[in-house]
């Protein structure tokens, strides 16, 4: 078995490898919602990352850069009912006046949403920062629809968070197993992935 890990496909494709500076991107936030902290959806790690996401957004905003909040919305009576105490957005988080909220209904937040007019209509470049909830599924397939648009999106790993799940054995796969293994699956082709919001240059 090899002990030395592979060339990413980035690397292969020539790809870039640095991150991109906040005050040249747009942050966009993915469904940093209560529905995540309590409840049948509550993620481990929930509240660690939301305070690495305010922290990010704090330095994003100083950066003068643009911000998107992204919220899932499941309809009424279930855990991402955007109408509700349960699908909003955690307060430490929450959007400002003038930052846009594009309502999604697909982990891809590019998927039938307004999040690509909403970037046109502030004259974004190609650099995305993406955070949020969760790792595995609405982080990674954002990330994902971004590089399929022909933006460049980069992933801050300790603002994001996702939830134990049985694997194909039916063993358990803990959180942080399957957080590591969706940044890793980013990394390898979809974007950049960095630990903290202080490693993004401003």
């Amino acid at each position: 078995m090899s002990t030395v890990a592979s060339p990413t496909l980035r690397q292969v494709s020539g790809l870039p490898t640095g991150p991109a500076r906040l005050a040249d991107s747009t942050l966009v936030l993915i469904d940093y919602q209560n529905t995540y902290r309590t409840g049948v959806m509550a993620l481990p790690d929930a509240d660690r990352a939301l305070a690495a996401g305010a922290r990010l957004l704090e330095r994003a905003r100083a950066a003068g850069a643009h911000v998107i909040h992204v919220v899932n919305d499941g309809g009424p009576g279930t855990p991402y009912d955007v109408r509700a105490e349960i699908g909003a957005v955690s307060p430490q988080v929450a959007p400002r006046d003038g930052e846009p909220v594009v309502v999604k209904a697909f982990p891809d937040a590019f998927h039938q949403t307004d999040l690509q007019q909403v970037l046109k209509d502030l004259n974004a470049g190609p650099d995305l920062i993406l955070a949020g909830f969760m790792t595995h599924m609405c982080v990674t397939f954002t990330a994902q629809g971004a590089f399929n648009q022909g933006y460049h999106p980069t992933v801050v790993a300790d603002a994001c968070a996702t939830r134990p799940l049985s694997g194909p054995d039916g063993a358990l796969l803990p959180a942080d197993t399957l957080h590591d293994a969706a940044l890793t699956t980013i990394g390898d082709l979809f974007g950049l992935v960095v630990p903290t919001a202080d490693a993004l240059p401003v």
